[in-house]
C-alpha cells in the first residue's frame, strides 16, 4: 500500500508523465514491481498509461479528491452557507478545521472581489502561523500545545510580513482575541489580507471551526467593522448546519 501511494506521489508530481523505469528509480523499487503496481493502479483507474508509454494520474484520483473534499466540508448546509456569504460580500470564503492534526482549510466558495490565491483550497495545510484561518485555529490551543505544533510545522517566511517568531505570534493572537476576530495583512501574500472568527472551539480537534475570508488589504483596513459583523453572522449559520440532526431518507426503516 505504501508503495503504491509513493508511486502515485511520484507519477503526480510529473504532469507530463513518466516512463516505468523513471518511476521505479524515484520510487527505489525494481521495474518488475514498478509494472506489477502501474497495471493495478491502471486497472482502477488511479494512473493512465499515455500512447507514448508514460503514465500520468488517472480520472478516479479526482474522484477520490471529491469524496475527500466532500467529507472534510461536512452537511451540503455548509457548502450553502459559504456560497451566499461570498455571493453577499464578494469574497472568498473559507471553512478551516483540523484534519489528522493539521490545521487546513475545508471547504472554499469563491468570490469575484477577492485575490485569487491558488493554495488556497480544500485540503491546504500549510502556513497557520500566516494566515487568519490559522491563527484561529491555533488560539484554541494551550500555550504547550501551540508551541508544539509551531515547532513541528515550521514558521516559513511567505512574505516579508510574515511572523517568524513565537512570542511576535503569540501577541497577535492575543490582539485578535480582544478585538474578536483574527486577522493578517500581507503576511501569507502581499496585498492580500485575511480575516477569521470561530464557529466552534469546543471539543476534540476535529470538531473546532473558524470561517475566514480573503479579501484584497486595502479593503480589510477600511472595512474591518463590517466584516467582522458578516463574519460573526456567517459563523452563527455555519455553526446551526454543522450541527443540524442528519434527516432520514424516506422510506428508511426506523431504528
Amino acid at each position: 500500500m505504501a508503495r503504491a501511494l509513493r508511486v502515485l506521489e511520484v507519477v503526480g508530481e510529473a504532469p507530463a508523465g513518466l516512463s516505468p523505469k523513471q518511476i521505479a528509480r524515484r520510487c527505489d523499487i525494481t521495474i518488475a514491481a514498478a509494472y506489477r503496481m502501474l497495471r493495478t493502479l491502471a486497472h482502477q483507474g488511479y494512473v493512465m498509461r499515455r500512447a507514448d508509454g508514460a503514465y500520468t494520474l488517472g480520472l478516479a484520483v479526482a474522484d477520490r479528491f471529491r469524496e475527500l473534499v466532500s467529507a472534510m466540508r461536512g452537511p451540503a448546509e455548509v457548502g450553502s452557507v459559504l456560497r451566499r456569504a461570498s455571493a453577499e460580500i464578494g469574497y472568498s470564503h473559507y471553512l478551516g478545521s483540523f484534519v489528522d492534526g493539521r490545521i487546513a482549510i475545508t471547504a472554499v466558495a469563491e468570490g469575484f472581489r477577492s485575490p485569487h490565491v491558488e493554495d488556497l483550497v480544500p485540503g491546504f495545510d500549510e502556513g497557520a502561523h500566516a494566515t487568519a484561518l490559522g491563527k484561529n485555529l491555533l488560539a484554541t490551543l494551550d500555550q504547550v500545545q501551540r508551541e508544539r505544533y509551531l515547532k513541528e510545522h515550521g514558521m516559513r517566511a511567505f512574505t516579508q510580513a510574515t511572523l517568524r517568531s513565537h512570542t511576535a505570534l503569540d501577541a497577535d493572537i492575543a490582539a485578535g482575541m480582544r478585538r474578536g476576530m483574527q486577522v493578517e495583512i500581507g503576511q501569507f501574500r502581499q496585498g492580500v489580507a485575511c480575516a477569521s472568527v470561530s464557529v466552534q472551539t469546543a471539543g476534540d480537534l476535529g470538531q473546532r471551526y473558524v470561517v475566514a475570508c480573503a479579501l484584497p488589504a486595502v479593503d480589510l483596513v477600511k472595512q474591518a467593522p463590517v466584516i467582522r459583523e458578516r463574519l460573526h453572522a456567517t459563523a452563527r449559520a455555519l455553526q446551526s448546519a454543522l450541527n443540524a440532526p442528519l434527516v432520514a431518507a424516506p422510506g428508511a426503516a426506523a431504528a
